[in-house]
Parts: structure tokens; sequence; C-alpha cells
């Protein structure tokens, strides 16, 4: 215990004093739960349902079902899902199997088969359990062990029963119902409110409200969930999860998506309820806190300023949902918050390469609202097209076929871009998102993504990561350089800086030192906001795009040094120029990685040469200096979603010395120049 408190006050010491106002003043609220079993017990179910203007829990019920509910929970006819996604009802039966069999892959995990009863409150990865006691004196973080406490987190959300809701909203069968009815019954009785791991922050009881509320449309009439006790008992958790993200809202000032899920998570609450005081509250106070999270989280070019582009998918569904609720129980949404919703989809839009996955920008923890698809976790195509259809905007049509899903399972078979006339045939361009520092190189074929922005979260860190200057590159429709995503939280300390460290990006790194420095040992989403970005031309034509820019992080050396990048992209022939120079004096050493996709095969046609071949396509990279310059291939890791990280190699030039520039050209073999080294000294 003391060991917990000292490590909490180690993180005080970067806080800000508002924040640490806050947390205690919920430290203070949370003694009252620290000596009571929940905020309903002793209380006999009359009482409990009167709030609500009925008399039993039967009518309560009732009530509760006829109220309206965001997305398609009524039947479903499996000739028009497959119609819109082809197999995709059979897909979902047998997702469904699997999770009758108990079988979940979670964060990395691989297929993991769970005990009866399930064991809640274990990291299962790591076999390591949390003691159920009061959710104040639970120790997460842990930098001596490998225990992720994603894990039960994730499982106890429960959205791995999705496709056993779908599967019983296409057959009918009561098998589907009984199951859930079972493991949301093994949930209650394992996680008493306040209780485990499972209640540890605001954000893992607000994520159980979104499932649980769609759960409930679900299964509403079904004959398994028919049961007084289980009804009963349901609903009073339902109510209690409102409470718990009412009274501990990790509302600090500085926010980000766990405020954003608490705040959506109460107007879910209030909007499923209805009546009654505290639902009404909720419903009132959780809209309040989005509106006025909108405006601060969401900048005014349409990106989340978490710095990530997962958490960006993330937040705006967690803006959305609450929003398409009020909609249908047709209440108010404002003119600034659609347009900044919009705006989200348009950055999404921007960011997808032409392969259809998102850059992994930043942090990435697989987070989604209510996951209906089974596409992969790097494909946001259907965000757009959520977003514009919800506001009946033309554009449509962006999902890939997999992610219709999400639109079919939200809006209904009318969602099928196929049928609509309202579709978007312009061809993607180049866009500067100024606000959040990110320029995007595009055309059919070609994809340049560029941060040149802040940290992130307010100069903090947040879920961004050591990346100014570092970019991702798709040429002539193969991904050749990639980030490396952010693999694993708390399960490693050490993973976990490196995967966010400058030399796990495609910048500049000199003398070894990180563009922004890590705050200390005890802090997994801080950084000193020392990298202060500066563009200094951005350029696009028909032919070709231009991007200069440089940061200060390295301005605090010794002999100071400020890195300075230009990125031109050739689109007619699919040509790539990276040109590094640097201002300052003094000998210094200096590493360029180029972190390569997995898929790339690298081999060294002569010096200064190399050969890239990718899905069946040939590109070669050359480069150019006025000094020696040693480059070497060394394997390197990238994580395509959390808790999995697969080998790639790594192209590093590395000089040490008086400071010297560097430029690098990649190019499709047949798009080669005439005489490559004198085309790429001219750029240089």
């Amino acid at each position: 215990m003391i060991g917990l408190w000292l490590n909490r006050i180690r993180r005080g010491i970067h806080r800000s004093p508002q924040e640490i106002r806050r947390r205690l003043a919920q430290e203070g609220r949370s003694l009252l739960d620290r000596f009571r079993v929940s905020p309903t017990y002793g209380l006999d179910d009359k009482w409990f349902v009167e709030q609500f203007g009925v008399s039993t829990i039967e009518d309560l019920w009732l009530q509760l079902s006829a109220r309206p509910y965001p997305t398609v929970t009524d039947p479903v006819d499996a000739a028009a899902l497959n119609e819109a996604i082809p197999h995709e009802a059979e897909r979902i039966l047998a997702a469904a199997e699997v999770a009758l069999a108990l079988e979940v892959d979670l964060l990395g995990s691989g297929p993991e088969t769970l005990s009866r009863p399930i064991l809640w409150d274990t990291d299962f990865k790591a076999e390591e359990e949390w003691p159920v006691k009061f959710f104040r004196d639970i120790d997460i973080l842990k930098p001596d062990s490998a225990s992720d406490v994603k894990v039960p987190w994730e499982l106890s959300r429960l959205q791995w029963l999705i496709p056993v809701g779908q599967a019983y909203m296409l057959t009918k069968n009561e098998k589907y119902a009984d199951f859930s009815r079972e493991v949301l019954t093994d949930w209650l009785e394992a996680n008493p409110y306040g209780r485990g791991v499972n209640w540890a922050v605001a954000m893992e009881a607000a994520m159980r409200i979104y499932t649980w509320t769609w759960l409930f449309h679900v299964f509403k009439k079904s004959q398994s969930w028919d049961d007084y006790d289980f009804r009963a008992a349901f609903l009073r958790s339902l109510y209690e999860h409102g409470i718990f993200t009412e009274r501990y809202i990790e509302d600090y000032g500085i926010n980000g998506n766990h405020c954003t899920a608490d705040a959506g998570a109460m107007v879910f609450a209030g909007l499923f309820f209805g009546a009654g005081k505290k639902p009404q509250r909720w419903l009132r106070e959780g809209w309040q806190q989005l509106t006025h999270e909108i405006a601060r989280q969401v900048l005014n070019d349409g990106t989340d300023f978490e710095g990530s582009v997962s958490y960006h998918r993330f937040v705006a569904e967690l803006f959305f949902w609450p929003a398409r609720y009020r909609r249908l129980a047709e209440l108010d949404v404002s003119a600034d918050y659609q347009q900044r919703l919009q705006g989200m989809a348009e950055f999404t839009r921007s960011y997808t390469n032409p392969d259809g996955l998102a850059p992994l920008w930043g942090d990435a923890d697989d987070g989604r609202v209510l996951p209906f698809g089974d596409q992969g976790l790097n494909d946001h195509s259907y965000l757009p097209d959520l977003i514009f259809i919800e506001w009946g905007i033309a554009g449509r049509d962006f999902a890939s076929v997999e992610a219709r899903a999400d639109l079919f399972w939200t809006f209904g078979p009318a969602s099928d871009p196929a049928a609509k006339s309202l579709t978007d045939s312009s061809a993607p361009m180049s866009r500067a998102f100024t606000d959040s520092g990110f320029y995007i190189m595009a055309n059919e074929q070609d994809q340049v993504f560029i941060d040149c922005g802040p940290v992130g979260f307010g100069g903090r860190g947040g879920h961004g990561h050591n990346d100014c200057l570092s970019f991702e590159a798709c040429l002539d429709g193969a991904s050749i350089i990639t980030d490396s995503g952010s693999y694993v939280y708390s399960a490693s300390y050490e993973q976990r800086n490196q995967f966010r460290s400058t030399a796990s990006h495609n910048t500049p790194m000199i003398d070894g030192e990180e563009q922004n420095r890590f705050v200390s040992d005890f802090e997994l989403f801080v950084f000193h906001n020392d990298a202060i970005p500066d563009v200094r031309e951005w350029r696009c034509e028909d032919q070709m795009d231009l991007f200069i820019g440089a940061h200060s992080g390295y301005q605090r050396l010794s002999s100071p040094v400020t890195p300075v990048r230009k990125i031109i992209l050739e689109k007619n022939h699919h040509r790539l120029i990276i040109c590094d120079e640097f201002a300052g004096t003094g000998d210094h050493q200096i590493s360029i990685p180029l972190h390569l996709s997995p898929d790339c095969i690298t081999t060294e046609i002569e010096p200064g040469r190399w050969l890239i071949k990718v899905l069946g396509k040939d590109f070669e990279l050359i480069y150019h200096s006025d000094s020696e310059w040693q480059i070497k291939v060394r394997p390197g890791w990238v994580s395509p979603s959390y808790g999995v990280k697969l080998e790639r190699p790594v192209l590093e030039f590395q000089h040490a010395g008086d400071l010297s520039a560097l430029s690098v050209g990649i190019y499709p073999t047949e798009q080669a120049p005439d005489a490559p080294q004198a085309w790429l000294a001219d750029f240089s």
C-alpha cells in the first residue's frame, strides 16, 4: 500500500495544480464507496423502480425496451446482410460459436480459452491476478511485472459478445441469449461495485455501459432473459455503472479519450433509463462535458489533439455515438459539434493509405466503442461513411467491403453504400492539417504522411510519440516506410519507451538524445515539451509536392542543433526525396533510420544503391552527401496492433563529426531517373 501511494505521489509531481485538486476531491468522494457495498445495497426493488415512474421490475423492463437505441437491434435477414457484405452472416455465426466456446483473442493474446467461471481479474497472458478489493487500493501500474491491466479490462468490456448478439438477431436461437445471460451473471457475481481491477478507472465502467445497453436491446425480448432475479441484478448494476462513471469522471483539466468515454457513457446511461433524477442529470451533464471537450480535443482542422491516428478513430466514435443517440431521442446537436465530427471524417479519408489502411501513427490500443465488423484493426474506412450518413452528406461510399458491417449494424440494410447515388469519385488529394501539424501528400497510388506537429495532449505527450519530422510512405500502391506502432503500455516499461522513442521513428536522432525527453521512469504517457515544430514551407502542385520543416528538440544540447527536413513527392513518377540538413556547429553523432514495411526485402546492389522488393514490385533507394555516411541494415520491430510485433528491416544512416547533410531518393525501378545521382543532387 505504501508503494502504491509513493508511486502516485511521484507521478503527481508532474501534474498541474488543477489536476491534483480534482484528484484529491475524487479521493474524498471515494471514502463513501470504501465503506459501503454499493449505492443500491439494502434498497428494495420497489424503491429502485419508483424513481423511474413505475412500480415493478417488469414494468421498468418494458418501459426501457420501448425506448430508442442508436443501432440495429431487431431481427436481421441473413440474405440482406450477405447482399451488403458477402458471406458476413456465415462469418458472424462462426464467430459466435467461438465465443460460445469461451475462446477469445484479445490484445495480441492469440486464441485463448477462458475458464469456468471466468477469471475476470486475471491477465491470462501473464497469468497474474489482481485482488478483489477496493478499487483505489489497487496498483494498476507495476513496473516490475509483465502483467497488463488492459487484458482484464478488455475482457470485461464484453465486446467479444457482439457476434453472439448479432447471431441472435440473425437466428433468434435462444442459445445465444442464454450464453450472454450466463456471462453477465458470472461478471456480476465476480465484480461487486467498486471492488476489483475492473473498477479501477471510470472509463472501464463507461465502456461497459456502451456494450451492456446494446446487449439489453438485443436480448430484451428473449426467453432466456425473462428472469426476475437476472433482470433486477442487471438493471441495478447498469444504474450503478452510471453512478460510478459520474462520480469518478476523469475530468482533470486537460482531458483526453478517458473523459470523453466517461461523458459519452453518461449520455448513454441517461438516455437508456430516460426517467429519474440521476439519469436526467447524467444526460445533461454528460452532454455538457462532451460539447466542452469536442471544442478542446478536436482541433479546427478536424484532428484529435492526442497525436495518434488510432485514438483519432476511437475519439471520433466516442463523440459520434452519443450524438446519434441524442438525435434519435429528438434532442439537439449543435452545428459546431457536427462540423467537428465531419472534420474528423475528412481527416480519416485523407490519412487512409492507397491500400485502405491507416498509418501506424502514435499509440494504438485497438479501442472501439461498438465494433460490429471484422475488418482489420487498421481499416478506419467505415468512419467517414458513418458520420456522413448520419447527417445525410454526400461523399459516402468510402468504406471497404468488410468495413460496411459497421454501417449495416448501425443504420440497417438501407445504409449499404452500393444502394446509394451519393458517391464521391474525387481522387485522393494532398492536404495540410495545420492545427495538428499533419501534412499528407497524396494521389491515387502514392501517399506520404508527415508529422510536423506538437507532441500531443496539450504538450504533455499523452498518446503521441517522439515523431516530429517523421513520415510514412506508400509509393505506387506499395507501403514501403512505416511508423513502428506502440506494442504495449504497462506490460513492459522498456518496450513502451522503445516504441515511442525517437529511434523507432523515421526522423533524425542527434547524439543519442530523445527529441522530447522522457519525464521519469514512472510516467508512460508524458514527455517534456522540447521539440517545438516549425513548418517552413508547404507547396502542392500538379506534379510535385514539397514540405520543409524543422523542430527545436535539440536546442538543449551543449552545441545546439536544428534538424531541417525537406520531403518531395514527384507524383507522376512515384518518386520520393528526403533531404536532411542540420543547422548548428560542433561534432555530433547523427542517426537517420528508415523503418521499412515487414513485406520489404532489401539487397545492396552497389555502394550507395539498394534494391527494395515489396509486393511483387521493385524499388531502388539511393543517397547523396558531401561527407561520409555509414549505412547498415538492422532488424527492427513494427506493431500493427496492440500486443503484436513483427520483425522488419531498418535502413539506418549514421554520421559522426561535423554536421553533414544527407539526401535519400526512393523510386520504382521502372521509373528510375536517367541519371539517378545527378537527379538527387539537384534536389539537394
